[in-house]
């Protein structure tokens, strides 16, 4: 015989409210086709705040931006590794990052932005890349800067510790120099290395906390515009572009593309990758 189906969680007034309070907040549209996704985080969430039902649940999440947080960073997705899209990262040392320096001095500031930067694979690939490929690297003041908005992320990419998964792509050769061994077979990033990536808390929907990172030469922004509806995208876009420079350049995941939802963006071909540029003026 078969088991009877347990009955939802959520009803779907239910399911739609909670999902439009993700979606006001992270720009991440969520519906019926993700109820198994969204009710088991749900279900967990409500057992770890006590709170008996969803009504008692939703109040909770108005009264307390703590728990608002906590589920954020319940539906967040972090799945990432060191050198991925590879190819992203030789145009920045062999074309995007010449480029911008060739009208600066020495120690001038190159600012590059990961957002989301997740667990911290992206910020870390890119400074360690840099250390490896770009000869010019000591002669300006490079500032990497990762963002997310799950603040769980954030505290495991300060914390720098990497299972086999997340390091599968990395040269053995990078693995020796600049990680060590830590607990549970995982290894960590060399304390040089943590201390040169700065991390803070932003959102892609929220022009607020964008700007306050000021302004970028660079930045990676990928695979996760396409976890937003249009509008959501056109929102992101807006904001990415005030946070570049003039002339500054975004980087996109492979699948992803400024068509349609921004103005204000070129787009550049290089050997090894396609970005997009704001304009200079």
């Amino acid at each position: 015989m078969t088991a009877p189906a347990a009955d939802p969680v959520l009803t779907p007034e239910e399911l739609r409210r909670l999902c439009e309070f993700v979606y006001r907040r992270t720009g991440m549209l969520y519906g019926e086709s993700k109820r198994y996704y969204i009710e088991r985080r749900v279900a967990q969430r409500m057992e770890r705040a006590g709170t008996p039902s969803f009504a008692a649940y939703m109040a909770a999440l108005r009264a307390s931006p703590a728990e608002a947080e906590r589920l954020v960073n319940s539906f967040t997705v972090n799945e990432t590794y060191f050198y991925r899209e590879e190819h992203q990262l030789r145009a920045l040392s062999g074309a995007i990052l010449p480029k911008i320096v060739a009208g600066r001095g020495p120690g001038d500031r190159v600012r590059i932005w990961s957002i989301p930067c997740s667990t911290g694979e992206e910020p870390y690939s890119v400074a360690i890349w840099l250390l490896e490929n770009w000869p010019m690297v000591d002669a300006y003041n490079i500032e990497i800067l990762g963002s997310d908005i799950d603040t769980d992320a954030l505290a495991a990419a300060a914390e720098g510790s990497y299972g086999s998964r997340a390091l599968s792509r990395l040269p053995p050769a990078l693995l020796h120099r600049y990680f060590e061994p830590a607990e549970n077979g995982e290894h960590r990033i060399i304390a040089d290395l943590r201390e040169s990536v700065h991390l803070t808390t932003a959102n892609l929907v929220d022009a607020a906390s964008m700007a306050a990172q000021g302004r970028f030469d660079v930045i990676l922004c990928r695979n996760v515009l396409i976890y937003f509806d249009e509008a959501s995208r056109a929102l992101a876009a807006r904001n990415l572009h005030a946070a570049l420079a003039p002339g500054g350049y975004l980087l996109l995941g492979h699948t992803e593309s400024m068509g349609r939802i921004a103005d204000g963006f070129t787009t550049r071909r290089f050997d090894d990758a396609v970005v997009h540029q704001r304009a200079i003026s």
